[in-house]
């Protein structure tokens, strides 16, 4: 058990990482067959972000190894939802690029989800929950920024 100065961050992370498992079997349940989180993952982020990220890069913003990006970029290129190109500044590396399929799938299933957000909206109070977005995406920065300045640990 945290002790007791802990407690409240040990209880947020304990909701976040129980909110995402329910979340993620969500849209799991609304994705096309084949197709799991991490595919939707890459496909938003390649819509709020911009076409041309280098592997590498999408790689350590998802906080994952290059070879599992490159497992999920190689099941969205076969599905023709995303294209893989040579990076002009550099031969050797290939940059993601979304394809319009790819861009519908994922408008397509955040509309999936509207029943899902319906009950939601019915249960909860939705201007409370709003309030607290701001101070989840300043955490978010912070365990990023934090992320990328920790030491690389072994073990």
């Amino acid at each position: 058990m945290p002790d007791h100065k802990h407690a409240p961050l040990f209880g947020l992370f304990n909701e976040i990482g129980i909110i995402e498992q329910l979340s993620r079997a969500s849209l799991e349940a609304r994705l096309p067959k084949g197709l799991i989180a991490p595919h939707f993952t890459v496909l938003n982020h390649l819509v709020r972000l911009g076409d041309g990220r280098a592997p590498i890069d999408m790689a350590r913003a998802f906080q994952v190894p290059k070879t599992t990006l490159t497992h999920t970029l190689k099941g969205l290129e076969g599905q023709g939802l995303i294209e893989m190109r040579p990076n002009p500044d550099d031969g050797r590396s290939k940059l993601v690029y979304l394809m319009p399929s790819g861009r519908v799938l994922r408008d397509q299933t955040i509309a999936a989800l509207g029943p899902d957000f319906d009950r939601i909206a019915a249960a909860l109070d939705i201007q409370a929950l709003a309030q607290i977005i701001p101070v989840l995406r300043e955490l978010r920065i912070f365990l990023d920024d934090d992320q990328n300045r920790a030491p690389v640990r072994s073990g």
